[in-house]
């Protein structure tokens, strides 16, 4: 690997080592902050399972979350004999097909995937280990189906970036185990965060250009993609026009990425960010979940009092994934709630998911 694991990686290592070499069926939660290392604990427990005459998968969320495990497992495994492979919506049914004949076979070892792993075609030879990521996105009864996908039940790992106080854990999650990786790998700076108005967004521009004169990278995000006529919202296609006026091509190059696009055209937007082909990436949250890009070092959330603590926090843990120092720019109106002004001031004041997740259950 091109780096050491931290100690609370190790640890929970040997939390899962203990449960699958028990007997028992393993029922575990990992919680782990932004950025803290869960991808490749799951990786490792999935090659516990391989070892050991098994095959393992990973069900995530979102397509744009699910291409990019499989990217990064793909890239780690590569000097391995093992056959990866990626099972989304967007799949054609020729390569379906053989994905359902390899895994019933046996010759697939992992599968990476979406909701598309619930379907009842999808069968294992021998299921080891099922992992969930961002376990909030699923039911129990999406869990439950998983377990089915094989004769004897898999081991199973849910895994969480949002973090939830222990005694909440305890009630919501009381049928499973709790493991907490509790610090984030060597190098990585604490992500500075201010919160501006919205007549500040001049200098905010300024700002943008210096970081991108450094050759970094920004995102800017919104909460609507249509501007509904309640509320008056800079939606995203507006932003996006103030956006390219202020940044003029060829100059600069911008993506843009919401829930509307057909999944590989938001692919394709994606992966011009992520080669730095775009230094700005206009989105709505669905980049809120998972998307790694080291070189990205500016998150600005726009209308930010529109937004959960904890989906600010998953927001903000998109940059301060390099070695530069990131920053994050909660924008908003003058016109705040009392609750509205304390998750701002929160997100502020402290970059601890479990400290926010307190401050959440509170309001």
């Amino acid at each position: 690997m091109p780096f050491d694991l931290t100690n609370a990686q190790k640890r929970v290592l040997k939390e899962i080592r203990k449960d699958v070499a028990s007997g028992a069926h393993m029922n575990r939660l990992l919680q782990g902050d932004v950025g803290s290392g869960k991808t490749i604990v799951a990786l490792l427990s999935m090659l516990l399972a391989i070892d050991n005459g098994f095959q393992a998968t990973i069900m995530a969320p979102t397509e744009i979350l699910a291409t990019q495990h499989y990217h990064a497992i793909s890239e780690l495994l590569e000097t391995m004999d093992l056959n990866i492979d990626l099972l989304t919506g967007s799949v054609k049914t020729k390569k379906r097909r053989e994905i359902h004949q390899n895994l019933e076979d046996g010759t697939l070892d992992i599968l990476i995937g979406t909701h598309a792993l619930l379907e009842d075609k999808v069968q294992f030879k021998n299921l080891g280990i099922a992992i969930i990521d961002e376990q909030h996105r699923f039911g129990v009864a999406q869990r439950s189906k998983l377990w089915k996908k094989n004769t004897t039940v898999p081991h199973i790992l849910v895994m969480t970036a949002t973090p939830i106080p222990r005694t909440l854990a305890m009630s919501v999650y009381g049928d499973l185990d709790i493991s907490v990786i509790d610090e984030l790998p060597p190098g990585r700076k604490e992500v500075k965060t201010v919160h501006r108005f919205d007549s500040n967004r001049l200098s905010v521009f300024k700002f943008m250009k210096d970081e991108i004169k450094k050759g970094r990278q920004v995102y800017i995000v919104y909460p609507l993609i249509q501007e509904s006529e309640v509320m008056d919202y800079k939606d995203l296609m507006d932003g996006y026009e103030s956006v390219s006026r202020e940044f003029p091509t060829p100059k600069y190059q911008i993506s843009i990425v919401h829930g509307q696009m057909k999944p590989a055209d938001k692919e394709y937007e994606m992966q011009r960010f992520v080669k730095g082909e775009t230094q700005i990436m206009v989105a709505t949250t669905v980049i809120e979940v998972g998307v790694n890009v080291p070189n990205a070092s500016v998150m600005i959330i726009e209308s930010s009092e529109r937004f959960g603590l904890s989906q600010l926090h998953q927001l903000r843990g998109r940059v301060g994934r390099g070695a530069d120092q990131s920053y994050c720019v909660l924008l908003s109106s003058y016109k705040l709630s009392e609750e509205g002004k304390t998750r701002l001031k929160t997100m502020v004041e402290t970059t601890d998911g479990f400290k926010i997740a307190e401050v959440d259950l509170k309001s």
